[in-house]
């Protein structure tokens, strides 16, 4: 057993009193067995999703468990400096290991026990479903046994003590819901009761649990100096980029196309735990440095692995999906102007996406359209950028002297007042101009010299469908935002939009005229979401007023794209993206929890937020904000140390 101090605070110990070789001889069994158990059958019946009846031949789930053993593996091995691989852990950190095998057992028992829920019963698991528990809970466990960074003391935080009255008051309205007849009055209210007191009760369990594993296991954040890199040639390191993301597309690539709810979610816990690994191994900070070295390869193989998306799939089935991804991510990009760098808080922001839309609509040839007009693509989308500008700048201007909550309130009562505006403009409560709850339908499709999106394209003998053609322009398009938010960002504008965004009162006093950037903001804002609605209404063939409202359990509203960019990361463009896709699929992969879904999707948020709060793809100055306590400082030679204001 090892206890070396690393620094003020911090330890490397193990939580369990194992010698460091029996930890490292039973992760390595334990993770063996794993990988071992994704060649064999899982159940003995092919009523469970994915077949997981065959020997030597992995589906669904077992490809999971079979990535995250060998992960834990190759993690593990490097860690103890095995030749070959010590380039997968240069931190050496076993804290990486730990991440990984924690993600392995995470997909093996929510396997196991998504075969016993649909199957009834454990008695369903073959031996191959026991051979994974078992090596799953033997990985864990040798991984609690190395010596991991940690915290030298944390103090056990235990709720409030009324709080716990709710598990006994629980267990009471259950037994009295049951023990009335179905056929009472008073049954639906004391179900309803009874649920709403068992998730209380179960999430304060659920709290109090984490806060007893946070103080038993103390695990540290500390970030561990990274060796100097050994030199490689360019083209290698140009390489290792292009391989990178391709790995990056297959990721995500078998992400949407994900089959059934079991697998998704087990995906999501298993790419939460790989990047948290790789993160904490040192290999993506390492990965990172290439990035920033080649920018511009790095762009183009970024773009390269989006466009190649289409040419993975078999039918359009899952590039629809995509393609709303792409959509919906555009859209939080916009409106990441408005709420990550000038610090706008704007509920409304969909009702642009749906301005754009209309706009779009009305001037693309529809038959519902009382325009009769029908523009080339170009100007169809210039006109929906364009209309969405405009009423970007007239809401703005009588607006945008509030601040916080008040602005906050006034764009939710704008999106409001657009949806209801379109429902009344049908010819009986208004002019008839948006067909009210029918919308504007039969929307032709785009052609864009002479190649029309609404048919099959073969392109390098691959036929493309619809949705492909589509996706391919919408990705054009999201580059076209990214390159304005990064040019923007990165300009006096976008500076003064942060200045804005810390303290208005003091960019003020230093000459930034705040009222007028923050209407600039709020107009680029909306110009970008005109521009996905123009799309947005070709792809969908209709445009209705239900389509753009504050919250619903489908993106996109008002509350999933300002959940996309406070959960990817305020101010950054990676973050966003990732945060829209992330928010995007949940919900479309879970709808087989049907009333369930957006409770569901609030707990995640309640977690994650409480994690990580500062966002999946955080900027410096958020990390600063958030963990300044937890981040070391960085010395500059003297006894000056980085700041948020320096970040």
């Amino acid at each position: 057993m090892t206890t070396t101090s690393t620094t003020a605070g911090t330890e490397t110990t193990p939580v369990l009193p194992l010698p460091t070789r029996a930890a490292v001889l039973l992760t390595g069994l334990g993770a063996a067995a794993t990988v071992a158990s994704a060649l064999m059958s899982w159940t003995w019946t092919d009523e469970f999703p994915g077949d997981l009846t065959y020997y030597g031949s992995p589906a669904g789930l077992q490809w999971l468990a079979l990535t995250g053993g060998l992960l834990t593996l190759v993690l593990l091995l490097a860690a103890q400096g095995v030749p070959g691989l010590r380039w997968a852990a240069p931190t050496r950190s076993n804290n990486a290991v730990l991440l990984a095998a924690t993600g392995a057992f995470a997909v093996a028992w929510f396997s196991i026990a998504a075969i016993a829920v649909d199957l009834g019963g454990l008695a369903n698991l073959e031996p191959g479903g026991w051979v994974l528990g078992a090596g799953a809970l033997l990985a864990l466990a040798g991984t609690l046994g190395l010596p991991l960074d940690r915290r030298t003391g944390v103090t056990l935080r235990i709720l409030d003590r009324r709080l716990f009255v709710l598990v006994p008051v629980a267990a009471v309205v259950w037994f009295a819901t049951h023990a009335v007849p179905e056929d009472k009055p008073v049954a639906p209210v004391l179900t309803a009761l009874a649920g709403g007191i068992a998730i209380a009760a179960a999430a304060v369990l659920v709290i109090q649990l984490g806060h007893l594993a946070n103080h038993w296991l103390r695990l540290s954040n500390t970030t561990r100096p990274l060796p100097a890199a050994r030199e490689l040639p360019s083209f290698l390191e140009v390489l290792l980029i292009v391989v990178a993301f391709g790995i990056g597309l297959f990721a995500i690539t078998f992400g949407i196309d994900t089959e059934y709810g079991e697998l998704f979610i087990a995906y999501l816990l298993l790419a939460a735990s790989v990047g948290a690994s790789l993160g904490k191994s040192g290999l993506l900070p390492r990965l990172r440095t290439l990035t920033v070295k080649y920018r511009s390869v790095t762009t183009g193989a970024a773009f390269a692995a989006a466009a190649s998306f289409p040419f993975t799939q078999t039918s359009d089935q899952y590039t629809s999906v995509a393609t709303n991804i792409l959509i919906f991510a555009t859209v939080a990009l916009g409106l990441n102007i408005v709420v990550g760098l000038a610090g706008l808080l704007d509920l409304g922001y969909v009702a642009f996406l749906g301005v754009g839309a209309y706009a779009a609509a009305l001037v693309s040839g529809s038959p519902a359209s009382p325009i009769h007009v029908q523009f080339p693509f170009w100007a169809a989308m210039l006109t929906g950028a364009a209309v969405s500008m405009v009423f970007g700048v007239l809401i703005g201007a009588p607006t945008l002297r509030l601040r916080g909550d008040y602005l906050a309130i006034v764009t939710l009562g704008f999106g409001e007042i657009f949806r209801i505006t379109m429902l009344n403009l049908n010819g009986t409560t208004g002019p008839k101009i948006t067909n009210g709850s029918n919308g504007i339908p039969r929307i032709p499709d785009l052609n864009i010299l002479g190649w029309d999106l609404g048919k099959p394209t073969n392109l390098f003998g691959i036929e493309l469908g619809r949705f492909s053609n589509y996706y391919l322009l919408m990705l054009v398009v999201t580059a076209l935002v990214v390159l304005v938010f990064a040019r923007v960002g990165n300009s006096r504008i976008g500076r003064a939009w942060v200045a804005i965004r810390e303290d208005e009162t003091a960019a003020e006093a230093m000459g930034i005229n705040g009222f007028r950037l923050k209407l600039l903001a709020f107009a680029l804002g909306a110009c970008l979401a005109g521009l996905a609605g123009t799309v947005q209404a070709h792809v969908s063939y209709t445009v209705t007023p239900d389509q753009y409202t504050f919250a619903e359990a489908l993106p996109p509203n008002s509350a999933f794209l300002l959940a996309a960019v406070i959960l990817g990361g305020m101010g950054t463009i990676s973050g966003p993206l990732a945060g829209a896709t992330l928010l995007f699929l949940v919900p479309k992969k879970l709808e087989f929890l049907s009333d369930y879904q957006l409770l569901a999707f609030g707990i995640a948020l309640i977690v994650l937020m409480r994690v990580r709060p500062e966002g999946l793809i955080p900027n410096r100055r958020s990390q600063l904000e958030f963990h300044e306590a937890s981040i070391p400082a960085q010395s500059t030679g003297d006894t000056a140390t980085l700041t948020k204001a320096g970040a």
